[in-house]
This record gives structure tokens, sequence and C-alpha cells, in this order.
């Protein structure tokens, strides 16, 4: 598994099928860049939009189990940042996502083409809003976008985001560092994208990723968030469907 600092490629983000090519010769720069699938980069920008101190992003280093002991306990949500290798007409039906799934969790957005590369954000919201020990500020930029949105659809989050300009100046001051502070313009170079893996209240793993059609039910959890979502990520890698360039980040409680 590449790591987020020397491994992973700069590009690092992937969104949806969208064309963000100007008719001029000057590309059009993004509206939502890429962010560097960073530890220290995530938990800098989601502590200035409202997430309290109390919580942080990790990294996961590896798959081993002797790895995964250094992880802060317990994980409470699974952000994971990869390379699709098809597309997807050639998902599998199970993993295609439906809106008859949304009421499965208690928060789900689509991602649109505005939302060009906003992947890395809303998988951390999706994380964020779906686990109940997270109580963020209200009168924060992601506790007021939370509470403007928590009874619209699916399509209504993704419209607000969209039209949230101090949401979208944050995440770009934030998208300025690290590895894809250079990826501006280019959609080609945008190679991975962020999904999220949460617990819903029945107790099975979800994935969110706002690209699909709804949350996709990946099954009993047995309460190990962590190693359920790794081993649905295998079973990915396995299958073919994503390369072996990858990163893992975990939402949990901070270290003092």
């Amino acid at each position: 598994m590449a790591s987020s600092n020397d491994q992973c490629p700069p590009t690092i983000r992937e969104t949806p099928d969208a064309s963000t090519t100007a008719s001029s010769d000057e590309p059009k720069k993004f509206s939502w860049p890429p962010l560097e699938s960073n530890p220290e980069v995530f938990t800098s920008y989601l502590h200035s939009i409202g997430l309290p101190p109390t919580f942080s992003i990790g990294e996961v280093f590896g798959f081993d189990e002797d790895l995964l002991a250094f992880l802060p306990q317990p994980v409470i949500g699974v952000i994971v940042c990869y390379e699709r290798l098809i597309p997807k007409s050639e998902y599998r039906a199970q993993d295609t996502g439906s809106a008859d799934n949304y009421y499965r969790v208690g928060y789900y957005m689509h991602q649109s083409k505005v939302l060009d590369n906003a992947c890395g954000i809303i998988a951390c919201l999706h994380a964020i809003f779906n686990c109940p020990a997270v109580e963020v500020e209200g009168d924060s930029v992601l506790g007021k976008f939370r509470q403007r949105t928590l009874e619209l659809s699916p399509s209504e989050r993704c419209a607000a985001l969209e039209n949230d300009t101090d949401f979208q100046t944050i995440h770009k001051n934030f998208a300025s560092k690290g590895q894809s502070r250079e990826i501006t313009s280019d959609q080609e170079k945008v190679k991975h994208h962020f999904i999220a893996y949460v617990l819903n209240g029945e107790g099975k793993l979800m994935e969110l990723d706002g690209t699909k059609l709804g949350p996709v039910i990946v099954g009993e959890c047995g309460g190990d968030l962590l190693r359920v979502s790794i081993r649905e990520v295998m079973g990915k890698l396995e299958r073919g469907e994503i390369s072996e360039s990858l990163s893992m980040m975990t939402l949990n409680f901070a270290q003092d």
C-alpha cells in the first residue's frame, strides 16, 4: 500500500467522469481542487471548519496486524484514496449503490461535476456526519453546513456545497498544501478518488461514494469497522478494480 508521502503519486484525487477543460487554450481552474491524502492536512482542514479537537485523522501505514496496532482506538470512520481501474459500467451490481439505501445511513450526499475534486472533503462529511460520537461546533462552517442540509435530499446537499463559497475558500487554501498544490486545472493528472466507510445503525458496513447511485451496503461489520473496511479494499484489489497505489486514513479520537 502506498503511503501518502513518498509512494502515492501527486496525482492523488479523482472525481466523477467530468471534463474541466475550457473551450479556450487556457484550462479552466478547478472549482474544488484536489487534496493530498495526508492526515495532517486533513486534520488541520477539519479542525478549521469545526471538527472538535478531541478528534483527528490518522494514517494506516499497512494492513498487517502489527501496523494496525499503532492506530488510535476506536476507529470510527475510514477514508480511502485509490485509483480506479475499471469504468462504472463494469462495477458489480452490488457495488453501484442505490437510492433505496439513502435511509440506511444518517447522511449521504451526491457529488456533481461542479464539485470536481471535492471527493476528499465529501468523504470526510460522510464519515463525520454518520458518527453519533462527533458533535461539531454549531457556529462553525461544518456545523452550519450540517444544520442547513440535514433535512435535504442527497442531490440538494450537493447543490448546497456547490454554492457554499465560505467552505470552498477554505477548501482551496488546504488544497494548496502538499503534493497536490501544483494540480490546479488538468483533470488528466487527477487519478485517485476518495470514499468513506462508516458503520450504520444496523451494525452494517456502508461504503459512501458521492459519485455512485447511492450508499453501498457492504455487509455485517461485527463492530470492527477498520478490519472489515480493509477486507473490502483488499477485495477490490484482488478483482483488479483498483490499483495498488492507495492510501487509507481513519477518523478517530485524538491522542493526548
